[in-house]
């Protein structure tokens, strides 16, 4: 079976680890996965960005140079140059520094300011992407934060019901739940979002995503 099929069953199996041993020992699995971001099944194209995180920190064991020529690669998929053709690469470049941010802490700071790079260079397709890979950083990203928090904000009153809703997971992760509890109009707020976690694609909406922001602010305040 080739690789790629293989590894498009592996990920609808959700066998991440599996994922992560094959990388292991054949590194093309990672430009693999990056193909796979693109796959016409949302799941699918989100469980190859998580998957990418795995193996590449098993890569990073052995050869963190490779990695980061990865990150470089994805990075320039954002570009205007490129076409900004790989949605997922800003959420592909995130999770590969969670998993080794000691070995990659100067790219922190390239994927948080990402946000404020995107109206200038016309890039606003990602911006649900970037909102999640800032989110996914969270703690991580702690001393970047404050300089992209207002543009986060803003993304509050973006058209767009999934990047309203990202937005609002953003801040909860970041530990800015505050600026979602004073946002109560948008518990009206029924649009409709599709948020990755835990492996899976959840369909909800802003409203209930602010729901559960206020829920655990009361949870952790008790």
């Amino acid at each position: 079976m080739p690789l790629k099929s293989k590894l498009r069953e592996l990920l609808a199996e959700g066998s991440f680890e599996e994922i992560a041993e094959m990388a292991a020992e054949r590194r093309r699995v990672l430009g693999s996965l990056v193909a796979l971001t693109y796959d016409s099944d949302p799941q699918i194209g989100w469980r190859a960005v998580e998957a990418l995180g795995l193996a590449a920190r098993r890569v990073a064991d052995d050869d963190p140079e490779h990695v980061r020529e990865y990150l470089r690669r994805l990075y320039w998929l954002i570009s205007e140059e490129s076409g900004g053709i790989c949605w997922h690469a800003p959420a592909a470049m995130a999770e590969i520094i969670r998993h080794k941010p000691s070995l990659f802490p100067d790219y922190v700071p390239i994927v948080v300011f990402l946000i404020l790079y995107l109206a200038e260079e016309d890039l606003d397709h990602f911006m649900t992407d970037v909102l999640w890979a800032i989110g996914r950083l969270g703690p991580i990203a702690s001393d970047h934060i404050e300089e992209v928090h207002p543009a986060i904000v803003s993304a509050l009153d973006d058209p767009d019901p999934q990047v309203r809703g990202t937005a609002v997971w953003c801040l909860s992760r970041v530990g800015s739940s505050m600026a979602v509890e004073a946002r109560s109009d948008l518990l009206a707020d029924e649009g409709p979002v599709a948020l990755y976690e835990d492996g899976s694609l959840e369909h909800t909406s802003v409203a209930m995503l602010v729901r559960r922001v206020l829920q655990e602010t009361d949870v952790n305040s008790s």
